[in-house]
């Protein structure tokens, strides 16, 4: 009996010595957004959009993008990430090919503003907890394809 007891105590205290992995990224808390990007290798900018909302200037491939924060409370407490780039002299750029991008691409939102710049959009839910770094990575990888594949689309 005193073997089943120490044997379950064991099998126990093993469930307690391994904590579930912390997530490393959370959009309530931008620096790690920042760090997270500069441990991947892009450089970081952590500063302010127009409404006060954090906001993050990047680059990949000598293209420049944004980080975006929404569903802030209060300029803070930000759950959503979205990156970003826009292009202002693209050679290819119609509502019509914006279109066929929307219809042939899953990911990377694409649209033409009034003011003629193509942009590209990826959102990324960091709510209810963030997410790991190798996950973040993962996805700042895609969106650095996506954004590349664009601009050859575009003819930027």
């Amino acid at each position: 009996m005193r073997r089943l007891a120490f044997a379950l105590a064991c099998a126990a205290g093993l469930g307690l010595a391994v904590p579930a992995a912390a997530a490393e990224v959370q959009a309530q808390n931008p620096q790690t957004v920042v760090a997270a990007l500069q441990q991947a290798g892009y450089r970081a900018q952590l500063a302010t959009d127009d409404t006060g909302d954090p906001m993050i200037r990047s680059a990949a491939n000598g293209s420049d993008f944004l980080v975006f924060f929404y569903n802030c409370t209060g300029n803070a407490d930000c759950r959503t990430v979205q990156f970003y780039a826009g292009y202002s002299e693209p050679n290819s750029a119609t509502f019509e090919t914006m279109n066929a991008w929307n219809r042939d691409n899953r990911f990377g939102r694409a649209y033409l503003g009034d003011d003629g710049i193509a942009r590209i959009e990826m959102d990324v839910d960091l709510d209810d907890g963030g997410m790991s770094q190798g996950l973040f990575e993962d996805n700042v990888e895609f969106w650095v394809t996506v954004m590349s594949r664009f601009e050859d689309y575009v003819g930027y």
